[in-house]
């Protein structure tokens, strides 16, 4: 078990030895409300039962290579990947434009964005709809959380570096467990506002299993997107506990 773990923790990390051929990869659209909106899927092999799915969002960035990585790294470890575009074809390469583009992104219509992934993975003949989780880096680890507030159905919610809410009636309505991992010298998510989430969304029955990193920043998991707080031990101990918590609530 362990040794699949690790292998598992590999192929979120987007080692290229894990996979013998890379998945399938197509841009699909969907409804959101009166809108389409377009996605990124990346499928693992086909045949066999019905697959686990994982809504992957993005950071401030967009939807960029980086999050495409991350949605072929899940489709090697077997789920049905929708990597979702919040930002609806845009996307930055410098801090002032991503700052823009986050600044400028309507929440309501990001979490409507968001439960029409959800919805498009649940109607999907090859995706089990009891079996739908989420991943987020960054300003995606705060809509992952947002998401397993909106949809009740969402099985696994994974958190890097993510907003917290703070109001006990929108925790209350999260049945999704939780993984978080922080970094403890992030300046805009102190260690102390995580640990009190963390309790008190275990303390009104939620499962929430939070790491804090000792000296690492905010953006510490991600080599491409943040280089200089890329922190790799961290990193790659972050990734194995998403791929062993995916495994357990999505396969097990």
């Amino acid at each position: 078990m362990a040794r699949s773990w690790f292998i598992a923790a590999l192929a979120l990390a987007g080692s290229p030895a894990v996979a013998a051929a890379a998945p399938a990869t197509h841009t699909v659209t969907y409804p959101s409300g009166a809108e389409k909106v377009t996605g990124y899927l990346a499928l693992p092999p086909a045949g066999g039962a019905r697959r686990p799915g994982v809504v992957v969002i993005h950071e401030w960035w967009g939807l960029n290579d980086f999050v495409r990585g991350k949605a072929k790294a899940l489709a090697d470890q077997g789920y049905v990947a929708l990597a979702v575009d919040l930002y609806r074809g845009q996307s930055a390469s410098d801090p002032d434009t991503a700052h823009q583009l986050m600044r400028g992104l309507p929440e309501d219509r990001a979490v409507r964005d968001l439960e029409a992934a959800f919805a498009y993975l649940a109607s999907r003949p090859d995706v089990d709809p009891a079996r739908i989780g989420s991943i987020g880096w960054c300003m995606g680890g705060g809509y992952s959380l947002a998401l397993a507030v909106a949809e009740p159905k969402l099985a696994a919610s994974v958190i890097y570096y993510g907003a917290l809410v703070t109001d006990d009636a929108q925790i209350k309505r999260i049945k999704a467990a939780l993984l978080g991992s922080f970094g403890a010298e992030d300046k805009g998510i102190p260690p102390e506002s995580v640990k009190a989430f963390a309790e008190e969304a275990r303390k009104l029955g939620v499962q929430a299993d939070f790491k804090i990193y000792p000296g690492a920043g905010h953006g510490f998991a991600s080599a491409v997107s943040v280089p200089q707080g890329y922190r790799p031990e961290a990193a790659k101990d972050a990734d194995a506990r998403a791929a062993a918590f995916l495994a357990k609530h999505l396969k097990g």
